[in-house]
């Protein structure tokens, strides 16, 4: 009975997926008779196949496992952004387009190997009792957290408002584990974080996010500076902004452009997916003199946002280029309560900059990424008649880098090696407060650390290095051995002096992750300040007025 029951559920399940492919065509498009021909062959053969082995394979199958494997293979042929997502995961949509959820206000990973608190936001049930950033999750509701995964994690914490869940955690220098009851409520990720003058006349705004609201709440904190002060000048911090709701940025972009100028184009496969956005009202500050920053992390809306300012001469982007994402995701709600996430379209700046960094393949290796070779980026005009270039995200006005990531940050990152050693400090040092500077001693500290914990990498030098003695030992070139271990020895000299030699890097992320085990969100903005080269360099442009005209003239 139990098996003829999966029998029926698989035959469901394989009339469900081909009635869904066929509708999901017919709500967006009709396909040409050659395509519909090839789809309904496809699916022939594709459902006959899935039946075949839910009813004649030596072992039992899982129906949903296997329909769920071949969905996510044929997902995999394409870009990262197409992705299905099943009921367990619908949730998380209303978190990306509002920017809410039920839970107590901590955002959870794994680092070395344990179950640690990476955030906890300000006005949450977590943050006003006392849980922060670097404490160990030992369990949830008594549920010990070994063994779980993030999607388990998240399920126990989040739930009604009003209700609690009790929470165990080991925090570094304390002798006995500690109990929390957290209460679980309404929690509202901000999207602007930080919104305070930072110099005479000047303000500045941190986005973290476009979800729903973030039109609305830059536009308040631009006002506020407005009506608070006489507003001179202005920042937009977008570094680390990973992107959002296209519209977000559209009216976010609204805020400074004139009204009817073009923001954002998007072109798909398909006709409608052509559209062109324009800002819909008057800016509130059509001629306040305005810089971007964005870094490696600003991605797709932010990279909207940036890409309008820069076309139209509207003010100056600093930082570092961004991450490259010109493609235009939509959620199409699918039966069962799951959806699909699916790339539709590419959007281009203004001045018709396409800036997706990558192409994804579809070849045999299927979604593998190529970067865009600079032979094939095409020149373009701002409104000014500056020069911009598509392929490679948005490439600063003014860059301002502390270079790029090393291999041995890298190492450290994937390692955990500055979370870590920051629970460490916030055990044996006294609060810092906001004036913290990690020196060099601080630096030493940190790189013994590293080495009694026995982390280590290795180096691509490293790698090709025993590539070769292997091909040469192979080769039967013994007398090159002493070469090799020479080589060795002079990569390691080199290895070992990274620490000196990217020493601002690390300082500068040893100290945001030690500010985190003692400061708020928006503490920890404030003392980012003093030593933020990238905003100063912003501030720096907008005191000196010659020198901002000049930037925007491409003199």
């Amino acid at each position: 009975m139990k098996r003829s029951l999966r029998i029926a559920r698989s035959h469901t399940i394989a009339v469900f997926v081909v009635a869904l492919a066929l509708g999901l065509f017919a709500g967006s498009f009709m396909p040409p008779d050659d395509d519909f021909f090839a789809i309904k062959k496809n699916f022939t053969i594709f459902g006959k196949i899935y039946e075949e082995l839910s009813t004649g394979y030596v072992d039992d199958l899982d129906a949903e496992q296997l329909m769920r494997t071949g969905i996510d293979a044929m997902l995999q042929t394409l870009d990262p952004y197409t992705v299905f997502i099943d009921e367990a995961d619908n949730e998380d949509i209303e978190i990306i387009t509002r920017g809410r959820y039920g839970g107590v206000g901590v955002s959870v990973g794994q680092r070395g190997g344990r179950t640690v608190v990476l955030d906890v936001f300000e006005d949450a049930s977590a943050f006003e009792q006392g849980v922060r950033t670097g404490d160990i999750i030992l369990e949830i509701a008594g549920t010990p957290t070994d063994g779980l995964d993030s999607d388990q994690i998240r399920d126990l914490f989040r739930g009604d408002p009003g209700t609690t869940v009790s929470v165990r955690i080991e925090r570094e220098g304390e002798m006995e584990p500690l109990d929390f009851r957290l209460t679980r409520s309404t929690v509202q990720l901000k999207n602007v974080t930080y919104a305070e003058y930072v110099n005479d006349g000047v303000g500045y705004v941190k986005l973290e996010r476009f979800a729903r609201e973030a039109a609305s709440e830059v536009e308040t904190a631009v006002r506020k500076l407005q009506e608070t002060g006489d507003l001179q000048g202005l920042v937009l911090d977008l570094r680390g902004n990973p992107g959002g709701l296209l519209e977000a940025a559209v009216d976010i972009s609204g805020l400074f452009l004139p009204e009817g100028s073009t923001v954002v184009s998007t072109r798909g496969r398909v006709a409608e997916t052509e559209r062109l956005y324009r800002s819909r009202h008057a800016p509130i500050a059509p001629d306040l003199p305005l810089i971007v920053l964005v870094d490696g992390s600003s991605a797709s809306a932010s990279e909207i946002v940036a890409g309008a300012m820069q076309d139209h001469d509207r003010g100056i982007v600093v930082g570092e280029r961004t991450f490259g994402k010109g493609l235009v995701q939509i959620i199409r709600g699918l039966p069962y309560h799951t959806s699909l996430k699916m790339t539709t379209a590419k959007y281009y700046t203004p001045s018709g900059r396409l800036i997706q960094a990558v192409e994804y393949s579809r070849d045999g290796a299927g979604g593998r990424a190529v970067e865009v070779a600079d032979s094939l980026r095409r020149a373009y005009t701002t409104n000014g008649g500056r020069v911009v270039y598509d392929g490679k995200g948005i490439e600063p006005d003014v860059e301002e880098s502390l270079g790029p990531m090393s291999e041995l940050e890298e190492a450290l990152v994937r390692q955990a090696a500055f979370f870590l050693f920051a629970n460490r400090y916030a055990a044996t040092h006294e609060d810092p407060g906001d004036a913290l500077t990690v020196s060099d001693a601080d630096l030493r500290e940190f790189h013994d650390w590293v080495d009694a914990e026995g982390i280590v990498y290795r180096t691509r030098a490293e790698q090709a290095l025993d590539a070769l003695a292997d091909d040469l030992d192979g080769a039967g070139y013994a007398e090159t051995a002493d070469e090799i271990d020479a080589l060795r020895a002079e990569v390691t000299d080199e290895k070992e002096a990274d620490f000196e030699r990217h020493a601002p890097r690390l300082k500068e992320r040893l100290r945001r992750e030690i500010l985190a085990r003692y400061l708020g969100e928006s503490a920890q903005i404030e003392a980012s300040f003093r030593d933020d080269f990238q905003l100063n360099r912003g501030l720096a442009l907008l005191a000196d007025d010659a020198a901002y005209r000049a930037v925007l003239s491409g003199s």
